[in-house]
């Protein structure tokens, strides 16, 4: 395959991808069904792109490929006469955003169809599973990741989502203006977990995949001009900016991994931790301090140090202690006990830690033994240090992340004090 070939197929898959599993899902109501005959579509485009020439417009192309294989498949299934019947006659658009039936106000074709997958009849954390697998394209794996449970938990409740819905009828259509607020607690999830993913280090060679974190960035700000009086999609905004404003300094020139304490701060994107503030200041004002808020005040800690030894870790391990209030999370507990060890001591922060470790959600979580190693190296006891860094390079594939914790690893077997 050539290389302009390959990219377009890429690019289209970030791009088309949600409105095609749309399409079919609002035209047949078979979420299975639509995602198999999307995939279908993307690989025939693998096929025939290279010798065909890209189409001039290759979503359009890719909805009436995967239309017609939906179609396919319902009429060698003779129980599914009258499901065929309603789909033939059914007009299916070539793009399902091209109208905004529900007046919802919601420009974005994107953010519609967010939206429209996070209906609240289903619970919070199936909708937000199920709209980062079908629309944003995730595999059930990275939603896993993203959830803390394993693969086959994850599937089983993709599963059980999408037998509900139809089991319910639920409809699958843009919900109009005034049921927005309803749904916004799942959008919002969405995109901080959809952003997560990308900045994350979860798997393979990419340290960080930046088209994730920049589309999220960018359906955040669609989020903002949509709802401007939600103080979490304001909230929610700072904190992608905040982070995703050190994105640069993150790796060093061969690729390894920096930490936020070694990061190079000159690198940092100064231009988005000034909109961040501005946007960080102006939710606050609204007085309902929400998890999106106080993680991008967190982020804002770290932004306003001018080098890692004046941060305001008393401050960072405060709010750490407020989220862990709002947003109940092992994951949140293990980030104080991080705080709470560069305010107090490693010996602080390890007894939170210890008492951490038997969390069912985290005890294959590398980034508990990870941190473990790390203060039981800053307190000297390198042989148990050694034992949690081994632990966790057993837990993580990510390479870069891999290096890192295996330098880690050296340095406290290594027979020189």
């Amino acid at each position: 395959m050539t290389p302009d070939a390959r990219a377009a197929v890429a690019e289209a898959f970030r791009e088309e991808w949600g409105r095609v599993v749309a399409s079919l899902i609002r035209s047949t109501g078979d979420w299975d069904l639509a995602e198999e005959c999307a995939q279908d579509a993307f690989a025939e485009a693998l096929r025939r792109w290279p010798d065909d020439g890209i189409p001039r417009r290759p979503g359009a192309w890719l909805n009436t490929v995967a239309r017609n294989r939906a179609l396919d498949r319902l009429r060698r299934t003779r129980t599914e006469t009258i499901k065929l019947e309603e789909v033939t006659v059914r007009s299916i658009p070539t793009d399902p955003t091209d109208t905004d039936e529900g007046g919802s106000g919601i420009r974005d074709d994107r953010l519609r169809l967010i939206f429209t997958c996070c209906h609240p009849a289903l619970p919070i954390e199936a909708r937000v599973a199920l709209t980062l697998r079908t629309l944003a394209g995730l595999t059930t794996a990275e939603v896993a990741r993203a959830f803390l449970v394993p693969e086959s938990t994850m599937a089983k409740r993709l599963v059980r989502a999408k037998q509900k819905i139809a089991n319910a009828a639920i409809p699958y259509r843009v919900p109009p203006a005034h049921l927005l607020p309803q749904r916004v607690t799942g959008v919002l999830a969405v995109l901080y977990l959809l952003f997560n993913e990308g900045y994350s280090i979860s798997v393979g060679a990419e340290p960080l995949r930046e088209n994730l974190c920049a589309e999220a960035i960018r359906l955040g700000r669609s989020l903002v001009l949509l709802m401007p009086d939600e103080p979490e999609a304001a909230g929610l905004l700072a904190l992608m900016l905040l982070q995703h404003s050190r994105r640069c300094a993150r790796v060093d020139c061969e690729g390894e991994l920096v930490t936020l304490a070694d990061q190079n701060r000159a690198r940092w994107d100064r231009a988005a931790i000034a909109e961040a503030t501005r946007l960080l200041a102006a939710s606050q004002r609204a007085g309902r301090g929400g998890p999106y808020q106080l993680q991008a005040a967190i982020a804002a800690c770290h932004a306003d140090a001018s080098d890692a030894a004046t941060t305001d870790w008393v401050e960072i391990a405060g709010l750490y202690k407020r989220l862990a209030k709002v947003m109940p999370s092992p994951v949140v507990e293990l980030n104080r006990a991080v705080a709470v060890a560069m305010a107090d001591g490693p010996a602080a922060g390890l007894a939170l830690v210890e008492a951490l470790a038997a969390a069912p959600s985290l005890r294959d979580y590398y980034l508990l033994h990870a941190t473990r190693a790390d203060l039981l190296r800053r307190l000297g006891r390198r042989p148990e240090a050694a034992e949690s860094y081994r632990r966790a390079l057993a837990l993580t594939v990510a390479n870069a992340e891999r290096r890192f914790l295996t330098r880690r690893l050296a340095k406290v077997t290594d027979d020189d004090p």
